[in-house]
Order: C-alpha cells, then sequence, then structure tokens
C-alpha cells in the first residue's frame, strides 16, 4: 500500500479552496494560512511553526508561499507550490511585510486568512496582515480535515498497523523491575525499525531522530491523572499502566491505548477494568454515519451514572484525529450545543457522525490511586465503522505476567 496521499488529494483541496474564495462574499483575491498544519495539508509542506512565520496563499492560478530563508530549498521541491518567497530571518528579516509584497505582486488586494497574522510563538510579535492588505477571518481547512478521503483513511489504517506492532513490543518487553523510558525506547525503536524495514523505500515521510513509531506508558500513581507522565520509578508486581502507541504515517496518526496489570490484578482492580471496557463497548456499538455524535457521550454517561461511579469519570469520550491527536468534532455531550452556538462557525448539521469521521474512543475511569482507559482508533464509513486498532482488549490479554 502507498504511505503518501496521491498528488490528486493535493489538487483537489486547492480546488476547493478556490471555488470557496470564489464563492464568498465581498472582494476577496485570495486565501491565506499561516497555521503550519493548514499549510501542509493544502500543500505538503511540512514545517515546524517557531518564530520565523510562513504564509501560503492560494490564488486562483497561483500557490505562493513566504518562508524564511532556511525553508527556502526544501519549500522549491514541493510539487503544488508554484512561487516561493522569502525573508533572511527573524527578527532581522521582515516576514509579514514580506508575505504583504508577495501579495501585491499577485495583484491581491483583499485575502480570506485563517487568522490575521503570525502565531505568537516562541516570542514572536509583528503587525497583522490587515496593516498591508483588507482581511476576513475563515476556518475552511479546520472543517476540511473532519470527514478524511479514501486514502487519508488507508494512511490512518497504516498507523495502526504499526502502533500495533510497538504496543506488542511494549507488552512484551514489560515485567517487574524494568523502568518505564527504557522499554518505551525499546519498543519504539523496535517498531520504528520494523517499519522502515518493511515499508523500505514506500515509506515517505522524514524520519527524525525519535523514529516513525511511539509506544509507551503512564504508569504507578501517575495513571491516577488522565494525562499522567511517566515517573523515575521502576515497574512493581500491581501497577497499573496506561499505555499508548502511534505511528506516523505521511503526517497522519492512529491511537491505542490500553490499561494493563503488572502480575494478578486484584478483585477491585478488575471492577473498575470492566467498567471502563462496557463503557468503551457501548461507545462503539453506538457510532455510526448520522449518529448525533453528543449522543455517544451521554450514552457512557448515563452508564456511568447507573454504575454508581460518575465521579470518577473526568473527560469525555474521545475525539476526531488524523494530522494532530486532537481534531474536532469531539465526542462530548455539550457538542449540539455547540455547534448552534452562536461563537462558532458551525450548524446543527455539524451534530452528526460523517463518513470519514475517524474517532478515538477512550472513556476512562480515575480513582485516587489509579487510572483506567483503553483507546481504540474508529473509523466512520457509509453504512457503519470500521476498527483500526485492534490490540486486544479483554482482561486476560492485558496482564503481564
Amino acid at each position: 500500500m502507498s504511505t503518501e496521499l496521491p498528488a490528486s488529494e493535493y489538487d483537489a483541496r486547492l480546488e476547493a479552496i478556490r471555488d470557496r474564495v470564489a464563492e464568498a462574499e465581498g472582494d476577496a483575491d485570495a486565501g491565506v494560512w499561516f497555521g503550519a498544519t493548514a499549510i501542509e495539508y493544502l500543500t505538503g509542506f511540512d514545517h515546524v511553526q517557531t518564530e520565523r512565520p510562513v504564509v501560503l496563499a492560494v490564488t486562483d492560478g497561483t500557490v505562493a508561499i513566504t518562508v524564511p530563508r532556511l525553508e527556502v530549498e526544501r519549500a522549491e521541491t514541493v510539487p503544488h507550490i508554484d512561487r516561493v518567497d522569502h525573508y533572511v530571518d527573524y527578527p532581522g528579516g521582515a516576514p509579514i511585510e514580506t508575505a504583504a509584497s508577495m501579495l501585491s505582486d499577485l495583484g491581491v488586494e483583499a485575502v480570506l486568512a485563517d487568522a490575521d497574522g503570525a502565531p505568537g510563538v516562541m516570542g514572536y510579535q509583528g503587525p497583522p496582515l490587515s496593516e498591508f492588505v483588507e482581511v476576513e477571518t475563515q476556518s475552511w481547512v479546520d472543517r476540511m480535515r473532519w470527514a478524511k478521503s479514501d486514502p487519508e483513511v488507508a494512511l490512518v489504517r497504516e498507523s495502526a498497523r504499526w502502533a500495533n506492532l510497538g504496543h506488542r513490543y511494549l507488552a512484551e518487553y514489560t515485567e517487574v523491575g524494568a523502568h518505564p523510558a527504557t522499554v518505551s525506547q525499546r519498543a519504539s525503536t523496535e517498531a520504528s525499525r520494523a517499519m522502515l524495514d518493511t515499508l523500505g523505500d514506500r515509506f515517505v515521510e522524514r524520519v527524525r531522530g525519535d523514529g516513525p513509531v511511539h509506544a509507551g506508558y503512564i504508569s504507578a500513581e501517575e495513571t491516577a491523572l488522565p494525562h499522567g507522565h511517566t515517573p523515575n520509578q521502576r515497574l512493581r508486581e500491581g501497577d497499573v499502566i496506561v499505555t499508548g502507541a502511534s505511528a506516523n504515517v505521511d503526517g497522519y496518526f492512529s491511537e491505542l491505548e490500553r490499561t494493563m496489570f503488572v502480575g494478578e490484578p486484584t478483585d477491585e482492580q478488575v471492577h473498575y477494568f470492566e467498567l471502563m471496557l462496557e463503557a468503551q463497548t457501548i461507545a462503539i456499538e453506538a457510532l455510526g454515519p448520522g449518529v448525533e455524535i453528543a449522543s455517544v457521550d451521554r450514552a457512557v454517561a448515563d452508564y456511568f451514572d447507573e454504575q454508581g461511579v460518575s465521579d470518577l469519570a473526568q473527560h469525555h469520550v474521545g475525539h476526531n484525529i488524523g494530522m494532530a491527536g486532537h481534531e474536532p468534532p469531539y465526542i462530548d455531550r455539550g457538542w449540539s450545543e455547540h455547534c448552534e452556538s452562536e461563537h462558532t462557525n458551525y450548524d446543527p448539521e455539524d451534530a452528526a457522525m460523517e463518513p470519514g469521521h475517524i474517532y478515538t474512543i477512550e472513556p476512562g475511569l480515575y480513582t485516587k490511586d489509579e487510572g483506567y482507559r483503553h483507546s481504540d482508533t474508529i473509523a466512520i464509513t457509509d453504512d457503519g465503522i470500521e476498527w483500526l486498532t485492534y490490540f486486544p482488549r479483554d482482561l486476560e490479554s492485558n496482564v503481564i505476567r
């Protein structure tokens, strides 16, 4: 299978943007983006967002980008970018002024942009774009990313395949006395090596030092915190661990998490594990095209209430996933009202699941000592769902002996 999006995906995205610019009210001549994820989504040019702004402009006939000097050569290799302008650096250069000059040269006087200027990260401070051209804001790309195309789903499916391998290594190397950090590094390295060796030249993602697969876990008392850290403490008999594994495939990710036990779990631990597992099953069985997103979270909340453990639930059921770890829509009981709020650009139709949505399903329970959470990545299809992650969920498979 291919591990990169076909050129036709970017062609379709850019065509959709041009249509939106043409259909928008007002006199806008271009769409403009400052967000790194949106720029990668539209063109395939990926970069780390720093104090050096990158500005993408899409006109009816040209895709142009302003970058710092150190990004010029990479930007010039991207097939879907027609023009590359640059400034030397920040603050010595003039990023927004350079982008404004680029727009002026393209005959652009008004734009629809994802923001009125570059984000203030890593100390960046600069003028708004509206000092140079007329700006109205839009969030088109954020909305376009909700429903994935078949090639996008295929990339998340491939990510889940290698996340599963990373998780298997993680389970294999976990034992009493092991340090969570070294187990994570070993499992991630072994899975990354297998992925790179197997895919070879078919794997096109730029590989950083930590490799494309990551597998690790929260352990000890930190599992009681949904976003806990890994403490500097070796594993002990009786520990509950909450695992996590994913893989980067052309910028797309999956999510696989399991609650596991180091040694035989106690009756109390089994009790909370089974409650969590049933809640996840309820959520997954409720998924499907046309389903009200909020209803899935409500179904889990009702179950937790029936079982008398509502006070142990600290977050909603899950979220969309793709190029970012968390993307809307969110499986939250307040989602429908959120879509109807005057403070969002959504509408009531956005309250339902659609084919191409990919969700993490991860209801959790957290006692004062331990946490219990599985997470699986599930795609919504035309007639149901597709499980993308597949490490066993049952108790027996998640006990380390």
